[in-house]
């Protein structure tokens, strides 16, 4: 079983990464979607129960964020896998200002979730840990070392 966490910014390419890599493995979680916690909450207790593969497709900025998700994949044996989005403030704003409807966020949201964005690292619980950045029109990643958690 197999737990994954996407960490960054609005408009960092969470989203468009689910679906070049996991839209045909995984299970996409997430609020922008589901629109409440409650059903949010459901939904990842019936993804945990049928050992179902998960990706955590929301901001996810501070460890107490990530702490939930973690906590109950690791009660369900699930390895957890972490992305965190690597892109400057400056980028997503010009990312998300080429959105469109429901797509598109207040620019305060960046600013909100950049104030809070804390780098995930080992100590969390991640079994392996990934650097995204978009290249182009692709993702370069990079897996993270050990050493290299306090990134």
């Amino acid at each position: 079983m197999e737990g994954i966490m996407f960490i960054g910014l609005p408009a960092s390419g969470k989203s468009t990464f689910y679906q070049r890599n996991f839209f045909n493995s995984h299970v996409r979680l997430s609020l922008d979607l589901l629109r409440t916690r409650n059903r949010e909450r459901q939904f990842f207790s019936l993804c945990l129960q049928t050992n179902t593969r998960v990706v955590v497709d929301n901001t996810n900025p501070r460890v107490e964020d990530r702490e939930k998700y973690l906590t109950r994949f690791k009660e369900h044996r699930f390895q957890v896998i972490g992305y965190f989005f690597q892109t400057s403030l400056q980028e997503a704003l010009e990312r998300n200002r080429a959105r469109e409807g429901r797509d598109k966020v207040k620019d305060i949201a960046l600013y909100d979730v950049r104030k809070k964005l804390e780098p995930p690292s080992f100590a969390e619980g991640f079994d392996r840990l990934f650097s995204v950045r978009i290249q182009g029109n692709g993702f370069w990643v990079e897996e993270w070392k050990k050493e290299d958690s306090n990134v």
